[in-house]
């Protein structure tokens, strides 16, 4: 998925992806959602989401595109999902190591 958002092209294909999760809801859930982090090669991280229609992207739906978006965030935001969905040595070889 491709995306210009304030000037900037998100682009999934050209990306790295890791890291991603998958919500506790079953797939055939209206709230079931999943989540795949990104790594541009200018160093910032964005989400790909897509989701069931009540899920929490179910507010981006349109006919093009059904449930998902491109949310780019933040290192804060980025290390804040990084620390609740994946594991501790995937959060340090992505982000480096932190104290005990």
């Amino acid at each position: 998925m491709k995306m210009i958002i304030k000037g900037k092209m998100y682009n999934t294909d050209t990306a790295k992806l890791v890291g991603d999760y998958q919500s506790e809801h079953l797939s055939t859930d209206a709230y079931y959602y999943e989540e795949e982090l990104y790594l541009k090669k200018t160093g910032q991280m964005f989400l790909y989401g897509r989701g069931m229609p009540f899920s929490k992207y179910g507010k981006y739906y349109t006919r093009i595109q059904d449930c998902a978006a491109i949310i780019p965030l933040s290192t804060l935001e980025a290390k804040e999902w990084a620390e609740k969905h994946l594991h501790v040595d995937d959060y340090i070889e992505l982000f480096g190591e932190v104290e005990e």
